[in-house]
């Protein structure tokens, strides 16, 4: 363990705070941070990013994509000789850095099926992705899953590779009735719903979920939380002609979001691909049951404690959200193993590793 480390990092994620990198960038340095105060944090990020955490200089990223991205910013890293480099985000700079360097990989999403992703994006996807993958010194992979990507798509060796998953932020906790009937109040969320958190574009397929929700006998609300992303017109009008049982909450505060996971009968996560997943496991948190897809990192964050179903089946997904609505011992039982499984996985474990995987760098 190296005592002291001046630690350069990407946060460039700070642009987009509620995306996953946007999260996954706060909450790693604010655990790494109090982990080891003798080391010093230098946070490059957007105009108007914030970075709240002891011994973390913040500083702007040049703005001019190319340019300055990969030619000014190398150059001022090189200037300040820190001992390594650490890339939340999963990149680096195409110019020469002069230091150890570590990446987290969060999906390889891109390169499994381009056409969950808007057409602009040959630069990062041809070339500053593949070239910051095979020049780390020292990869993090958010799941297994995503560490046998890399190994698929770029033939890296499996020991260059940590796996070091997510946290969950101790904000989400399973409320007490008092709280939960204040919450319902003050959000106006109905009775009984089901739950879908994540940003609506191709690869969560939420088309899915709408197909099953037709299906559905006696059906729950269904609530929608996340901002609109890319190729969701076809799905906004889905959810138009199928009335005002389907409500949209676009933006939602951080703060806010435990109450909706509390409130849910259920969470619904029926993504086609996901590097990690955050959502399955902040309402296991909560204590909510959670259904999720066979996908990806899905079945090895959630494991046994919630139902497992194929990603692209709406009577697959008819029959488990059925399940749990209408068995109550069934959701009492994964209401009981989710609030265990999450309890494995913090901020303070990930950022113990990766520390861990600095040290590895810089030596």
């Amino acid at each position: 363990m190296h005592a002291h480390l001046d630690v350069v990092v990407d946060g460039s994620g700070l642009e987009r705070p509620r995306a996953g990198v946007g999260v996954y960038t706060t909450q790693i340095l604010r655990a790494m941070a109090v982990q080891r105060p003798d080391s010093h944090l230098i946070v490059f990020g957007p105009r108007g990013g914030v970075m709240y955490a002891p011994n973390t200089d913040y500083r702007l990223l040049p703005q001019a994509r190319l340019i300055g991205r990969h030619l000014r910013w190398p150059a001022e890293i090189r200037r300040l000789k820190p001992d390594v480099y650490f890339g939340p985000a999963g990149a680096l700079p195409l110019g020469r850095i002069g230091t150890p360097s570590a990446i987290a990989v969060h999906d390889l999403a891109i390169y499994r099926n381009p056409r969950w992703f808007p057409p602009r994006q040959p630069l990062s996807t041809r070339i500053v992705v593949p070239r910051s993958v095979l020049r780390a010194d020292v990869l993090i992979a958010v799941s297994e899953s995503t560490a046998r990507d890399i190994q698929e798509f770029f033939g890296l060796d499996r020991g260059r590779i940590h796996v070091i998953p997510h946290g969950v932020s101790k904000r989400l906790r399973p409320m007490s009735a008092e709280e939960r009937a204040e919450a319902r109040a003050r959000l106006a969320l109905p009775e009984r719903f089901i739950l879908f958190v994540g940003t609506i574009e191709p690869r969560k397929n939420l088309e899915t979920l709408l197909d099953a929700w037709v299906l559905m006998r006696d059906r729950p609300d269904l609530v929608v939380v996340g901002s609109w992303g890319w190729r969701y017109e076809a799905i906004r009008d889905k959810m138009a002609r199928l009335g005002p049982r389907v409500h949209h909450r676009e933006s939602v505060e951080p703060d806010e979001l435990p109450a909706y996971y509390n409130l849910a009968r259920v969470l619904a996560h029926p993504a086609w691909y996901e590097g990690f997943g955050l959502p399955p496991l902040e309402a296991m948190a909560c204590g909510t049951p959670v259904v999720v897809s066979d996908s990806s990192s899905l079945p090895e964050v959630v494991q046994d404690a919630g139902l497992i179903v194929p990603a692209g089946d709406a009577e697959a997904w008819r029959k488990a959200l059925e399940r749990v609505l209408d068995d109550s011992e069934l959701a009492a039982d994964l209401r009981h193993k989710g609030i265990l499984r999450a309890a494995q996985f913090s901020w303070e474990r990930a950022a113990g590793e990766t520390w861990r995987a600095l040290d590895e760098a810089v030596t």
